[in-house]
């Protein structure tokens, strides 16, 4: 009986626990309800909570509402979702009426019309894309707002632009070797190399995480890669990071220019912290390239880092100038919907487990930097000096509320 005794003992310290009941340990001080709307922004087809996410939020006592269909274009089916605790609803008001709001793109007008009061909203923002009004319009109603572009992880990395990245690098190399076949109107070329032909050659603008998961991609199916940076730091992480050498490059115009008239695909991930994109290869330049050859300007969201190129989408994301197709598609993570799925809802679990756990959204801001820096607006006051500066609305230090909260 002793035995038993001190057996009891130990597992209700929690040293020999059943799953189940440190489950039950674990649980959260404050239940919190999710609404997952679907999207209605042109070609979003994401999803920012997968269903074993949503299993695990139940889980742990909070109920998560899903608007029918919300998952359809990830390949995600209501059942999915259902069968893992979730709650199908059949309006968009219903899922406006939730503590937090998730979605992926930024709220249309007619959503943002729907947001109640003091609501909390994570989303991705653009604000570069939205009108004079957008920002003024959330801050009337007092919410609180996360940014997906200004959210850091542990290491300091933007996790969400770091997944999409990653994601976007590897597929602008399978989307070009798609674009160089018949079926596409292309040369009719293998991208790679086979043992008796010469590999393609590809030249990469950038070295950021799309150039270097790019790169990663191209070597592996034996093409021929150049990577073009004006950072000498950043093409020496890229060798270091890859573990093989590639030929790497500063942005000399000559330099340029001869890699761009031998090449067979050309990839434009030159991004801009703030405000727009370089353009670094001219009209001239493009002129100058091979007939048939292939331009992905993964930058175009940014408006693009190559002259020549215009906003097309999924539907129709090519067009040819100087005899070279251009594939300029802004939202390539939603060619690839399920995937980048799965990379959105490992980064957001874990944020609305420690949401639940510190007791509320505002409790987790003053907890973790973090996601402190992913915020624009608290309470209504925006809380982001970009954000500031392009609405021109006051700007109000979120370490200082944070203090002076209580």
């Amino acid at each position: 009986m002793s035995t038993i005794h001190g057996l009891s003992s130990l597992a209700s310290q929690g040293g020999v626990m059943p799953k189940e009941s440190a489950l039950e340990v674990g649980r959260f001080e404050k239940s919190l309800t999710i609404g997952i709307p679907r999207e209605v922004s042109f070609q979003e087809n994401r999803i920012p909570l997968v269903p074993d996410s949503v299993s695990v939020l139940v889980s742990n006592g909070h109920t998560v509402l899903i608007e029918t269909n919300a998952g359809k274009s990830a390949n995600f089916e209501d059942k999915d979702f259902s069968e893992c605790g979730a709650k199908i609803v059949y309006t968009s008001k219903e899922i406006y009426e939730s503590d937090i709001v998730l979605k992926v793109a930024p709220p249309t007008l007619e959503e943002l019309e729907m947001i109640k009061d003091k609501q909390t909203l994570l989303s991705i923002l653009q604000i570069g894309m939205q009108s004079a009004g957008y920002v003024q319009k959330m801050s009337s109603k007092k919410i609180t707002a996360l940014a997906y572009e200004y959210l850091k992880d542990e290491t300091n990395v933007y996790s969400v632009i770091q997944a999409m990245s990653e994601i976007v690098g590897s597929a602008s190399i399978l989307i070009a070797s798609e674009l160089m076949s018949n079926t596409s109107g292309g040369k009719g070329e293998i991208l790679g190399g086979i043992p008796g032909i010469p590999p393609t050659e590809v030249v990469i603008l950038g070295a950021g995480t799309v150039g270097e998961n790019a790169a990663r991609v191209a070597v592996g199916l034996g093409a021929n890669v150049k990577v073009f940076d004006s950072s000498s730091y950043k093409l020496r992480r890229l060798q270091r990071n890859l573990g093989f050498p590639v030929a790497t490059s500063t942005l000399s115009p000559n330099a340029l220019l001869n890699a761009l008239k031998n090449c067979d695909v050309a990839i434009g991930a030159i991004l801009s912290k703030e405000g727009r994109s370089p353009v670094v290869v001219t009209e001239e330049m493009v002129a100058e390239m091979r007939n048939g050859s292939v331009i992905i300007d993964v930058s175009i969201d940014q408006g693009g880092c190559f002259e020549t190129s215009e906003v097309t989408n999924h539907s129709h994301p090519t067009y040819k100038k100087f005899g070279v197709i251009h594939y300029c598609v802004p939202n390539i993570a939603s060619r690839v919907a399920k995937t980048a799925s799965f990379a959105l809802s490992n980064i957001f679990t874990p944020i609305i487990l420690s949401m639940g756990e510190c007791g509320g959204v505002e409790a987790l801001l003053e907890k973790d930097k973090h996601v402190r820096d992913a915020a624009y607006l608290y309470r209504g006051m925006v809380t982001n000096k970009y954000v500031s500066e392009i609405t021109r609305l006051p700007y109000r230090d979120l370490n200082l509320l944070m203090a002076t909260r209580f």
